[in-house]
């Protein structure tokens, strides 16, 4: 159940024209499949779609063509929600697809998520597109992550529809193209959106074989619910210390 505070915030923004873009495949190299894992009874993929379940309409996922996607296209015909199918490599095509398949306009604000944050938080990403709007005639956009203060697995990024078509109309290079708003960080007007304490350490997000233990370890402990929140989150690894450091020898990718 949603506290007033969110419930109003999630309420004030479903009056907006945005949509939230999560990419997701099969085929990640470094835990394959890793989407349709389960946590309890449920695929990795659902689970996040129920954190974020009051903004269900304003999901997109964004996943491939390459003959691999069809579990993921499955569940979000079984669950209701919207898809695209399109480049596996080409992750900025897809965005640019999925904002396609909605009519995006000029008014149109995109938030963008991965689908490897099974953790991410209903609040957080509400906070951070709520923020967006206000810095909106300043900003072409802003992003929420570990560079500033948020775990690693709460990531979000939003920005204007115009700023989306801009890089998909002029990046050229294979890397701006995998990695989808690194043509927009460094050629447009961004900020980040601070967190108050420093949670940058926490490595929630799913990309290892360990970061899929500890996360199952968290869920276990919650038994399997989809609805606790940051707060609850974070006086259970008070609690439990030793759960973090399931995947503390993971050293994160880094992008740019």
């Amino acid at each position: 159940m949603l506290n007033t505070f969110t419930e109003q915030l999630v309420s004030k923004l479903l009056n907006n024209d945005f949509y939230i873009v999560i990419q997701a495949r099969m085929t990640s190299s470094r835990l394959p499949k890793k989407v349709m894992l389960p946590l309890g009874t449920k695929p990795v993929l659902e689970v996040m779609l129920e954190r974020l379940a009051p903004f269900k309409e304003k999901i997109i996922i964004a996943t491939t063509d390459d003959g691999t996607q069809r579990p993921i296209t499955e569940l979000c015909e079984r669950l209701g929600v919207k898809y695209v199918e399109g480049d596996t490599n080409n992750v900025l095509s897809r965005y640019y697809l999925a904002a396609q398949s909605v009519n995006a306009n000029s008014d149109t604000v995109i938030v963008r998520c991965t689908s490897d944050c099974p953790l991410i938080d209903l609040t957080e990403t509400a906070r951070v597109i709520d923020h967006f709007y206000s810095v909106r005639s300043e900003y072409d956009y802003i992003s929420a992550g570990p560079h500033c203060g948020f775990p690693n697995g709460f990531d979000t990024e939003v920005f204007t529809f115009e700023a989306l078509k801009s890089a998909f109309e002029c990046a050229t290079e294979d890397f701006e193209k995998e990695h989808m708003t690194q043509y927009i960080c460094r050629n447009m007007k961004v900020a980040d959106y601070k967190n108050v304490d420093d949670f940058s350490h926490w490595r929630l997000t799913l990309d290892e074989p360990a970061d899929y233990e500890l996360i199952k370890a968290i869920y276990s402990l919650f038994d399997y619910r989809t609805d606790f929140t940051f707060d609850e989150l974070k006086q259970m690894l008070s609690s439990h210390p030793d759960i973090l450091k399931i995947n503390e020898h993971v050293e994160q990718v880094q992008v740019g």
